[in-house]
């Protein structure tokens, strides 16, 4: 009962650890979205396209470019018709100021006829329209042939022309009659020349403001579906306006917090129903990936990392995402779990990142047949340079679906985009850092490589060494059951790399005390005969324990120290448990001196090592190696495995058994097999 609990504790504190990792994941990714339409491209006039072909998702105006818009303001100011204010009451008051004076008493001195000329030329003057120098000067600022003129609140346009300023009006009054030069300044005819036309600033910035802000600053339109540019095409001043339009729409639209609110709650619907998905792929279909906590954290990881840095590339619009390596996520993968989860993931991996991008469909074509590749080529990592195969696949992966992509899209080979070559060699040469890479998830989640366990197989290996040393026979039958264990893995598709290794190290803490084992005794008498029951079954017991004690010294891998202490399980040591019991038929038994600390194996690989090492021990007990004779040694040895529940744990099947149990048999006849005896020669007989 109390086992139970706990089992469904660990269960739930499994599913909550899995769950925060799961949430916590979807959680960055979304944040590092981005939450506009990202426009990603470099690009200058007079150069080529360098990117895929681009196709108007809306309809947007073609906006003129600051340049040109600045010229057209200019040429609106330049030939803008200021305007100017006519003032009727200046007119009136001079003239009647002038009549004023002549009916004074310096009317006798200037003749009457002088008075009217002076009188009738003023008029003239003042309906022409006088204006100071200053004034005239911003008249004649710019180009316009006009200037508004209001008068009673009526504009009329009047050339540039017709206006005098005070100077030349003084001129023509002076000039209007022939009386003496002293009769003229007593009279100080200048005092009667006043502007009556000034210039009204407020009103002509206002209205030029206003003709400004109309100005059309579009000119022309895209509309939806239309080809902007395509790989390739030359960037005219025409095609590059478009562009900067078609930028300037993404940039406004994103400032939108309507359709950023969609947008965001678009993106997390996505991203919920991909992990979705995954999450179903690994709770329906790989158990083993739901019961490992670290399995399941790398498989979660690889299909958070790329598009996290994705987001931040494309929001930081940094270089181009076709550098990232993404086929390394599907390569730890494919080396620490399967290649279906390797695909399965990489596929939702590369989704995720699409969704950020302008050219989705190039960049899921590419990097889901480049990761597809790298599955490939990756099945058994067992050398270094497979790495090195691996990029090169990769590489060309890249290569020739970029050129067939290229080919069916542009039907122009002129137009290459040899850019993004450079790109591919860059993110395959990225691809050797999976080997550094492999190695710290190794440290960090406890995984073991196929390229640890070859070094760790190498019988030159220190430990394996001393063990053939100190204990040469427990070496051989250690490298007997590794033989058969893998032998029965590959036949069930198992890790037979895996069992192989753990074959070689599960007997390592026989080291300690070798003489006690049976199999590294040279005959005579056994030390065992001078002990106790319970000690010779002791000694033998804590060959396990001081195995996984030596495993720890030496930094082994966690699954390698798993082989160790499961492969007796929670079973006896028959001999001096059976000896014992038969002694003291009346006595109570405690049984846990005479049984292995255990667990019992939790995976084929474990379970198959099991039956190996007890099939192979039990087989030099046979005394006459027939084929019935060994048939039926490893049909007793195995079937009380079975009957005993020391498999429960492991997924064997029972087809699985009954294969391994034909492996065990047929490779049992083949060590054991019957060789014939060679006649001698007869030798001739001399005669007498």
């Amino acid at each position: 009962m109390k086992e139970s609990l706990k089992n469904i504790f660990k269960k739930r504190m499994r599913i909550l650890f899995q769950a925060a990792v799961s949430l916590l994941c979807m959680g960055l990714i979304i944040y590092f979205m981005p939450r506009n339409n990202v426009f990603n491209y470099n690009y200058s006039e007079s150069a080529p396209w360098n990117y895929g072909q681009i196709i108007a998702p809306f309809d947007f105006p073609i906006y003129k470019s600051e340049a040109q818009l600045q010229k057209e303001k200019d040429s609106i100011a330049a030939h803008f018709e200021l305007y100017f204010v006519k003032d009727s009451a200046i007119a009136i008051k001079q003239l009647r100021q002038l009549k004023n004076r002549f009916y004074s008493n310096a009317s006798e001195e200037v003749p009457r006829e002088a008075y009217v000329n002076y009188y009738n030329t003023l008029i003239g003057l003042y309906n022409r329209g006088i204006i100071s120098q200053s004034d005239k000067e911003i008249m004649n600022s710019n180009k316009a042939k006009k200037v508004n003129v209001i008068n009673d609140h009526l504009a009329s346009g009047t050339p540039k022309e017709d206006f005098i300023t005070t100077d030349k009006a003084y001129r023509t009054l002076l000039a209007a009659d022939t009386i003496p030069a002293d009769l003229i300044a007593a009279y100080k005819l200048h005092n009667f020349i006043e502007p009556n036309i000034k210039y009204d600033s407020a009103r002509s910035h206002a209205l030029l403001e206003e003709e400004l802000i109309s100005l059309p600053i579009s000119e022309g339109i895209v509309q939806n579906g239309q080809k902007i540019v395509s790989r390739g095409d030359i960037v005219d001043a025409k095609t590059y306006q478009i562009l900067k339009s078609y930028q300037y729409e993404i940039d406004k639209r994103q400032d939108n917090n309507y359709k950023t609110t969609t947008m965001l709650l678009g993106q997390i619907l996505f991203v919920i129903i991909s992990f979705s998905l995954l999450l179903s792929y690994i709770y329906i279909y790989n158990p083993d990936i739901k019961s490992n906590n670290n399995k399941f954290l790398l498989v979660i990881l690889s299909a958070t990392i790329f598009p996290i840095i994705t987001g931040i590339m494309m929001e930081a619009r940094f270089s181009n995402v076709f550098l990232l390596p993404f086929s390394l996520a599907p390569m730890m993968l494919c080396l620490f779990t399967n290649p279906r989860t390797a695909f399965i993931t990489h596929t939702i991996d590369i989704l995720t990142c699409s969704i950020m991008l302008n050219s989705p469909y190039e960049f899921i074509l590419l990097q889901v047949l480049a990761g597809y590749a790298a599955i490939l080529s990756l099945k058994e990592l067992s050398s270094r340079s497979q790495m090195f195969r691996t990029a090169f696949v990769v590489l060309t992966t890249y290569c020739t679906t970029f050129l067939a992509y290229e080919l069916i899209v542009e039907n122009d080979i002129t137009k290459m985009n040899l850019i993004m070559y450079i790109y591919f060699v860059i993110s395959s040469v990225l691809i050797l850092f999976a080997y550094p890479l492999m190695f710290i998830i190794e440290k960090l989640l406890g995984f073991v490589s196929n390229i640890t366990l070859i070094e760790l197989s190498n019988l030159n290996n220190p430990l394996l060494q001393k063990l053939s040393q100190e204990a040469p026979g427990t070496f051989q039958h250690s490298m007997q059951v590794a033989n058969l264990a893998a032998e029965a893995a590959r036949a069930i598709g198992a890790n037979s790399l895996e069992v192989r290794t753990g074959a070689l190290y599960h007997d390592i803490g026989k080291s300690n005390n070798p003489i006690y084992f049976t199999e590294n005794q040279s005959g005579g008498k056994s030390p065992h005969d001078e002990l106790e029951y319970q000690e010779s079954a002791q000694i033998i017991i804590r060959h396990v324990t001081e195995g996984a004690s030596i495993a720890e010294r030496h930094h082994l891998p966690k699954k390698i120290k798993e082989f160790i202490v499961t492969h007796h399980g929670l079973s006896k040591t028959g001999y001096f448990y059976i000896n014992y019991k038969n002694e003291h038929p009346d006595e109570k038994i405690n049984e846990a001196l005479f049984t292995y600390p255990g667990p019992n194996p939790t995976t084929r690989e474990q379970g198959i090592l099991m039956l190996a090492d007890c099939v192979e021990a039990a087989s030099h007990s046979i005394k006459e190696y027939t084929a019935a004779n060994i048939e039926k040694k490893v049909d007793d040895v195995i079937n009380p495995k079975i009957t005993g529940g020391e498999l429960e744990l492991c997924p064997l099947t029972f087809q699985d058994i009954h294969t391994i149990k034909e492996v065990f048999k047929e490779r049992l006849k083949a060590i054991y097999h019957t060789r014939i005896s060679y006649p001698e020669e007869k030798k001739e007989q001399k005669a007498p």
